[in-house]
């Protein structure tokens, strides 16, 4: 699973350059975020973008990371294709998660 990874004020963006998280690439996904926040951000905002699908094992993926992150750290998502964030409205992820609109709002700090 492709990653990058970039710092911007006091955050850290993780940029997803796959189009699917599935049941296929979940676990390569999981481990390829562990190493890149192995890092002192405490807070991360994960850009999917690029991301046009996502299963529940993709969205089962994308919560174990949250959860491995800790309480003491934050992680945002941002950038949700309609698909996608369809995906977390109907799981109601939406309620557990702060989605940004864009990367830039997650950066600022700004909701929606």
């Amino acid at each position: 699973m492709q990653l990058s990874s970039v710092f911007e004020n006091d955050k850290q963006i993780v940029s997803v350059g796959a189009s699917r998280i599935d049941a296929a690439s979940a676990i390569q996904f999981k481990d390829a975020m562990r190493a890149t926040t192995d890092t002192d951000a405490s807070h991360v905002v994960l850009d999917l973008s690029r991301v046009k699908f996502v299963d529940s094992s993709g969205l089962g993926a994308i919560v174990a990371v949250m959860k491995q992150m800790g309480e003491s750290r934050q992680l945002d998502l941002a950038g949700l294709t309609p698909d996608v964030e369809k995906v977390f409205r109907l799981t109601r992820m939406d309620s557990i998660f702060r989605i940004h609109m864009t990367v830039n709002k997650a950066v600022l700090g700004k909701s929606a």
